[in-house]
């Protein structure tokens, strides 16, 4: 069954409110989104998040990759050769792994729906249910503690706390979330690079101390130190975990050869598709490396190919997949949110469908 034609797409989606972290502050989404129509009429959907302190990749180079660089290596290639057509894409070109994890994505659709079968299904997978957690994002003491409230109010027992922007004020922030919430609520805190190391310590074990039960710390310091994360992990009691510092399979070789970290968060924008990142979940699994499957501010449809690789890899033992629920127009079928449940449908492929995507050249 062969590609006949694919198409790209961009959209901006409004977010319901601005979504804060030490790296930046959105208050809109681009997504870029791709079509692979089959012979027989099937079509298979990726997407793609610009994140450009973070891929270095933008709306423009993503468009560019996907029509010029990958659109004609695939062309008329059978999909039932998906192995092959990964290595076509990652081959391709250096770095530009958002770009490629939206083609892979898209043929991972079609040749799921061709097989009639759900993608977590194809990947070994035996449930469509996962647990999620909710961001809280970066604001005063008092805003974050509301909003905080509010996540519990709407049914989730798992909150991620963006931080890193002012240590001293983080460990209050923290400490007035965990005071608000209870003990029976998970946090995990996120510091995105926010720290030096000298500074993650201290601040980690004052928490510590304040007896705050953090799930963990995700990536306290600057993607390329993996000096400074061993040196965390190694005068922390809380576990910590990788996020920007892991693109590839050969990042988690790194980071696990050199005891660096407690987890690996994978990201399909940072490992360039579906294949990659459950290369990546073996190898952790490999050295008793537990993994968390998380997502940028994307749209449902990558976020949910991140979702079918969870419930099908036992490895992945967390997810941080709330990125549909802080869009401000829900135009898509075929999955529910449910408090902090993730439910997918049995469908074939993603089981995903946008309400309004008009794919066009």
């Amino acid at each position: 069954m062969h590609i006949q034609s694919i198409h790209v797409q961009s959209e901006t989606l409004p977010l319901k409110k601005p979504f804060k972290t030490a790296l930046r502050t959105a208050t809109e989404v681009e997504n870029i989104f791709v079509s692979v129509q089959l012979e027989d009429g099937l079509l298979g959907v990726g997407a793609a998040a610009p994140t450009l302190a973070i891929t270095g990749e933008s709306k423009e180079s993503i468009e560019t990759i996907l029509k010029t660089v990958l659109t004609p290596l695939l062309l008329g290639q059978d999909i039932r050769n998906i192995h092959h057509l990964s290595l076509i894409i990652h081959r391709s070109c250096v770095g530009n792994t958002s770009a490629k994890a939206a083609m892979e994505i898209a043929l991972y659709d079609a040749l799921c729906q061709h097989l009639n079968l759900p993608l977590y299904q194809l990947l070994g997978g035996r449930t469509n249910r996962l647990t999620n957690d909710m961001t809280v994002s970066v604001g005063t003491i008092e805003e974050m503690r509301t909003d905080a409230c509010q996540i519990i109010k709407d049914g989730f027992s798992i909150l991620k706390i963006k931080v890193g922007k002012d240590w001293v004020q983080d460990i209050e922030r923290i400490k007035a979330i965990r005071e608000e919430v209870g003990n029976d609520v998970s946090i995990r805190v996120d510091a995105n690079q926010g720290w030096t190391p000298r500074q993650a310590v201290p601040i980690i074990q004052a928490l510590e101390q304040a007896d705050t039960r953090l799930e963990l710390i995700e990536q306290p310091v600057h993607a390329s130190d993996i000096d400074g994360l061993k040196f965390v992990k190694q005068h922390v009691n809380t576990p910590i975990m990788a996020d920007e510092s892991l693109f590839s399979p050969q990042d988690a070789w790194r980071l696990m050869k050199e005891d660096a970290v407690d987890f690996l968060n994978i990201k399909l924008m940072k490992t360039g598709g579906i294949r990659r990142a459950i290369q990546i979940a073996d190898m952790a699994e490999a050295a008793n490396i537990p993994c968390m499957i998380g997502s940028m501010m994307e749209s449902a449809t990558s976020v949910i190919a991140a979702a079918h690789i969870a419930t099908a890899h036992p490895n992945i033992q967390k997810i941080d997949l709330d990125a549909p629920l802080w869009l401000a127009n829900q135009d898509f079928d075929g999955i529910e949110f449910i408090g902090d449940e993730v439910h997918l449908t049995s469908l074939p492929g993603l089981g995903l469908h946008r309400r309004s995507l008009n794919v066009s050249s």
